[in-house]
């Protein structure tokens, strides 16, 4: 039942480069922070994995600081963000423009055009909403929602403040089940399993997965998604009203495409699907990092959520022994491949946390925050007492 992972890591080049004090005794996980725990498998696994620790990226962050203070410096906005939104949801209106008002007689170069040129920008709109989120694009937290606002103009439903509140929650919740936003619904977990052609149709809904997991939360909506909803509603009618039904179509047909079955949207599946045993999360190096806004280095983001995306390959940079130490992608295009034909995996490859042991793991790393040079000590110390009591 053995299956090949597509992931590659250099653990052995920077072993002797890590840190070398040894907090046992408070987290056995340290300095990587990777689990114990075995990824699960549809074969034979009904359900996610489970681990009885809490997410590992502030711990990891407190561990790298330590070594590398200077990454602190790496921590701020980039203003081009807000730029480049600009620019992209000006083109994709004048696209629909042209499908809905001057290009009205081709079908399949509509559907070509959707899928290689919409559909990347559409994927691309997900990265800058993502950077508004973490107030990455502009020096304010209004002017970040504005700019989420703008890049949602774009997208024919209302997306960023949904994805604002929920990915938020996702950071401090990673894997726990029942708070986290981003984990599967018990039907995706039993329906699909390893099947591949249910794999590829599961992918090829996602966007609308978005919507229903969000659902699934069952929380009333906020007063900036209110705001979203009204806002594109009104830009809605602005694209019907300039580049007519088939304008706004060419909309829906790009977030179709840009959000399910796209190379752009291959980081879905990488962030946090478990390729490996022991480790949650993972970073994808490769060539679509370029134009993507390094949106696949997901390790780098979760561990320093202040970093904006111009700056988080110097993280990579200043701390190799950190982050080539882990399993990391480096090919989009094999992670979709991979994840659909192996049966090995599918939606219930993640791993889940309680929030009772998510808590009591964040309680006891209360004092690294402090990240002095006798924390783990302190800490150590604290954990043998109560098991000696």
């Amino acid at each position: 039942m053995s299956s090949s992972s597509p992931t590659v890591n250099q653990r052995d080049h920077y072993k002797d480069l890590l840190p070398g004090c040894d907090p046992k005794a408070l987290d056995n996980r340290f300095p990587l922070y990777l689990g114990d725990w075995e990824k699960s498998d549809p074969r034979k696994d009904d359900d996610i994995a489970m681990d009885n620790m809490d997410e590992p990226h502030m711990k990891r962050k407190l561990a790298i600081l330590k070594r590398h203070p200077e990454i602190e410096s790496l921590y701020g906005h980039d203003s081009r963000t807000s730029l480049i939104t600009i620019a992209a949801a000006a083109s994709q209106i004048y696209f629909a423009y042209l499908f809905g008002k001057v290009w009205t007689d081709t079908f399949w170069g509509f559907v070509a055009f959707s899928y290689l040129v919409g559909g990347s920008i559409t994927a691309l709109y997900g990265v800058l909403i993502h950077e508004a989120t973490h107030n990455h694009a502009a020096p304010t937290v209004f002017l970040n929602k504005l700019v989420g606002l703008t890049a949602n103009i774009g997208i024919p439903v209302p997306i960023y403040a949904s994805f604002r509140r929920y990915h938020l929650e996702h950071h401090t919740y990673q894997g726990v089940t029942g708070m986290d936003p981003d984990m599967p619904l018990e039907w995706e977990k039993k329906m699909i399993r390893g099947n591949a052609a249910l794999k590829f149709l599961w992918l090829l809904i996602y966007p609308v997965m978005y919507v229903v997991r969000g659902a699934a939360m069952k929380k009333i909506p906020s007063t900036w998604e209110i705001y979203n909803i009204i806002f594109t509603i009104c830009s809605d009618a602005l694209v019907v009203r300039f580049c007519g039904l088939r304008g706004l179509l060419y909309l829906f047909t790009s977030l179709w495409f840009g959000y399910g079955l796209h190379p752009g949207a291959a980081h879905f599946i990488q962030e946090h699907y478990t390729f490996d045993d022991g480790q949650e999360t993972y970073s994808y190096y490769g060539i679509l990092n370029k134009p993507y806004m390094n949106i696949g280095l997901h390790m780098e983001h979760h561990d320093f959520t202040k970093v904006a995306w111009s700056r988080l390959p110097q993280v990579r940079a200043i701390a190799p022994e950190f982050y080539d130490s882990m399993a990391y992608h480096t090919s989009w295009l094999l992670v979709h491949w991979k994840f659909i034909t192996e049966p090995a995996y599918g939606p219930q490859s993640r791993l889940g946390r309680t929030v009772e042991d998510h808590k009591a793991g964040r309680k006891a790393a209360g004092k690294l925050r402090r990240a002095d040079e006798h924390a783990y000590d302190e800490m150590a110390v604290d954990v043998q007492k109560q098991k000696d009591e």
